[in-house]
């Protein structure tokens, strides 16, 4: 996989659609992975007895898909140095996750000519906005 430049990047450049099926599985495989054993995370019974109406992707997997989203497109030596994300609507198993971002600009005024830039990110359900907010990245030089 090839990582993007710096030179080839600009504000306004749209990242491509991720989408991610909410498998029961992956729902509970990614708890489990991050060691978060709360019940609303894996136990069906246990998200409704405290008023969900199904398990839910944990905090720290919805993280890890918003980093993914933005290094799966710009590359493996892309480095994120921030992300700074808003949790919204749950997402349940059995709902789509789907990511859309666009590159909002550079650093220093939007050209990205030291390599660092700031998408803005958006995961959505069916619901609505699951997680919004941006990442900030840097990109090697060409």
């Amino acid at each position: 996989m090839r990582t993007l430049t710096h030179d080839e990047v600009r504000g306004g450049t749209l990242l491509p659609e991720l989408a991610i099926e909410l498998t029961p599985t992956v729902v509970v495989s990614t708890a489990l992975a991050t060691m978060d054993f709360t019940p609303v995370h894996h136990d069906v019974e246990g998200a409704r007895a405290q008023g969900s109406k199904d398990i839910f992707l944990n905090i720290l997997t919805t993280m890890g898909l918003v980093e993914r989203y933005v290094t799966d497109w710009a590359g493996p030596e892309a480095i994120i140095r921030g992300i700074n994300v808003k949790l919204g609507v749950p997402a349940y198993a059995g709902d789509r996750l789907v990511f859309t971002g666009t590159v909002l600009a550079g650093e220093g005024g939007g050209g990205g000519a030291d390599g660092e830039f700031t998408a803005e990110v958006r995961g959505r359900v069916s619901l609505g906005d699951h997680a919004s907010g941006t990442v900030r990245f840097s990109l090697p030089a060409p």
